[in-house]
């Protein structure tokens, strides 16, 4: 969203507005210019301010060209079917007597429809670009232009010329079908403002900054980045996403914006998910593998490196983005400058344990009927894979606060920088079966790595999880701490999503640790 650029969408929009009207120019009404005279002020100062708006950012946001495949194409349908609609309307002008009455009649229910309709499709046009600066101008115009054609009709004194109960018939169809389109309408403006005064919030200077989100190529696929920062000569810290396969660039700006001032921020979407994923044709995650990750990993390091002109780069892990940042930074200490792990994984089976026992005894305690959990559990001993981690885990879960999905979801409709490709990738990480097939070689190898036999980090390492984590268990965080003598901290009333729970508590955490770490 905001992204500037020619439009040859708006270009089009311009022409189908101003054409019509040149031919009108020189077959307006009789009686006309004397209606004209008594326009309101006011009105007109809405008019052409908003034409003037209109005819500029029209051109120079690309968001509201045609983009394939996007979630949002509906709106520019409609958008372009208001258009369309308004080039009858003018047909018809031309073919009529062109009279007051046939200027200021109505077509497919619209009123005033050679006012009424370009507004309409420019607001629409607005809402599929998620432009504000563009929704904005067409309400003023709106505003000025259906205004003052409303008063002409009335001081011209014309009439619908419906019967009484055609109209009573008709004005109950458009209220049955303008309030719920008037809803959705309105719930999109309300994301649309509240994402731009996200991306306002966190303004970044081009000239100085950077606030880009591309593909390069990594090990022969197309693999997408988003890179933010206010100083490009700040140090480059490297987001890795959980899951496996759960990238979240888009809700990143939640925690980030408050690092942007002293570091530059990179997410990555990892091979084999979100918009990577979209964006190449080999769509069977055949090449999805924990070493082929660390390999991808470390081509990007080195593009960071060289991009940035910087040695090192600081590496942000979450979840399972921990354990790939784990093995990295272990593997790569040179090219590393700190490691921070946030909801820091240590070993499935560790993690689950001191989840079960801490469960088990709330239900003891209770008096509730443990016999599933243990079985659940009993199951997962005998045969430690994903499935029955995720059954015994499920049990247990109930006796913990548990994540607040609904806070993450609110991030991602209000972030500047969601795209369609982050909606479609949602919906398969949604269905487990897909996600199973997706997924599936890196979530069988998460249940067999224990970093406790990894010790020995030549970088200052820290964590951060939440006091109610229990996905990767806080616990077994603490004691993977004292084990290899790193730092953490625990955020009160923050869950496994630590970030999202608590992002300005969390991002001074990590600007209060890269402080000492130099």
């Amino acid at each position: 969203m905001i992204r500037f650029g020619f439009s040859y969408v708006g270009l089009i929009y311009l022409a189908m507005l101003f054409i019509p009207n040149g031919f009108w120019a020189k077959n307006k009404p009789e009686g006309y210019e004397e209606e004209e005279k008594k326009e309101n002020k006011i009105l007109l100062v809405f008019e052409r301010t908003g034409e003037v708006l209109l005819c500029v950012l029209a051109l120079i946001f690309r968001d509201t060209n045609v983009r394939p495949g996007s979630l949002w194409l509906g709106w520019l349908i409609l958008s372009f079917a208001a258009m369309v609609l308004y080039e009858i309307y003018w047909i018809r002008y031309f073919k009529s007597p062109k009279t007051l009455a046939d200027m200021y009649s109505p077509i497919a229910g619209f009123p005033v429809a050679g006012a009424s309709l370009p507004v309409i499709a420019f607001f629409l046009l607005g809402i599929y670009a998620s432009n504000i600066f563009l929704i904005g101008a067409a309400v003023i115009m709106g505003i000025g232009h259906i205004g003052i054609h409303m008063q002409h009709r009335k001081m011209a004194g014309i009439k619908s010329g419906r019967k009484k109960g055609a109209k009573i018939t008709l004005g109950i169809v458009q209220v049955l079908v303008a309030v719920p389109v008037f809803i959705v309408i309105g719930i999109s403006v309300f994301f649309i403002v509240k994402r731009s005064m996200n991306y306002f919030s966190c303004f970044i200077d081009p000239y100085k900054g950077i606030d880009e989100q591309t593909y390069i190529d990594i090990n022969g696929q197309k693999q997408f980045i988003s890179i933010r920062g206010k100083d490009k000569s700040n140090p480059v810290i490297l987001f890795l996403h959980g899951g496996p396969l759960s990238p979240d660039a888009m809700v990143t700006y939640a925690y980030s914006n408050d690092l942007l001032d002293d570091y530059t921020f990179v997410c990555w979407d990892q091979r084999g998910c979100g918009r990577t994923y979209f964006a190449n044709s080999d769509r069977d995650n055949s090449t999805v593998s924990f070493e082929q990750a660390l390999d991808d990993l470390d081509v990007l390091t080195d593009y960071l490196c060289e991009r940035f002109g910087c040695e090192k780069i600081i590496i942000l892990g979450h979840s399972y983005g921990t354990v790939l940042g784990s093995r990295y930074v272990f593997d790569h200490p040179e090219k590393v400058l700190a490691y921070i792990g946030a909801g820091q994984f240590v070993n499935a089976g560790a993690s689950l344990k001191t989840c079960y026992d801490d469960a088990l005894a709330k239900a003891e305690a209770q008096g509730d009927d443990t016999s599933y959990m243990k079985l659940a559990y009993n199951n997962y001993l005998e045969d430690p894979s994903y499935y029955n981690y995720n059954a015994a885990f499920k049990y247990c879960s109930g006796y913990h606060n548990r994540m607040n999905t609904n806070i993450v979801l609110l991030q991602a409709f209000e972030s500047p920088y969601l795209a369609s490709d982050d909606f479609k990738w949602l919906l398969k990480d949604s269905d487990m079966e897909i996600f199973d097939n997706l997924a599936g070689d890196l979530v069988d190898t998460c249940q067999t790595i224990d970093l406790r036999e990894q010790n020995g980090y030549q970088v200052p390492v820290y964590f951060i999880s939440g006091s109610d984590d229990w996905s990767c268990s806080y616990v077994t965080m603490t004691e993977y701490a004292s084990l290899i003598g790193a730092d953490y901290k625990l955020i009160e009333n923050a869950n496994h999503n630590v970030q999202a729970d608590a992002p300005h508590e969390f991002s001074k955490a990590v600007k209060d640790f890269l402080k000492t770490a130099g």
